[in-house]
């Protein structure tokens, strides 16, 4: 499900508790939504609370260890599993629980 919504910034698209959240979603294609449908199963496995709160902690980390907001984000282990298995269309499928823990080595 697609929300529309003025409080997201053009471009960007948040997932919201398994909810996709965009104010013009007409860009939104099946790999952005597979992408976030990997969000959607991070969070489940962490009980959704746990992914934000482990999430905007590793953006701190991470924001000291690289130069720019867009590396920064690039460089969160979530974001990571999920932009490198976004364009596979049967990730999720096969993929392991807790994957995303493969991805918090330092990059």
């Amino acid at each position: 499900m697609i929300i529309k919504s003025r409080l997201i910034p053009d471009g960007f698209c948040v997932n919201i508790f398994g909810t996709l959240w965009a104010r013009d979603p007409s860009w939104i294609d099946r790999y952005v939504v597979n992408h976030e449908r990997i969000h959607t199963a991070q969070q489940r496995e962490l009980l959704f609370i746990p992914f934000y709160i482990f999430y905007l902690i590793e953006l701190c980390v991470r924001r000291f260890q690289h130069g720019t907001w867009i590396e920064t984000y690039r460089n969160i282990s979530f974001e990571r599993e999920a932009y490198t298995h976004g364009h596979d269309l049967s990730y999720l499928s096969n993929r392991k629980p807790y994957n995303f823990i493969r991805y918090f080595k330092n990059r």
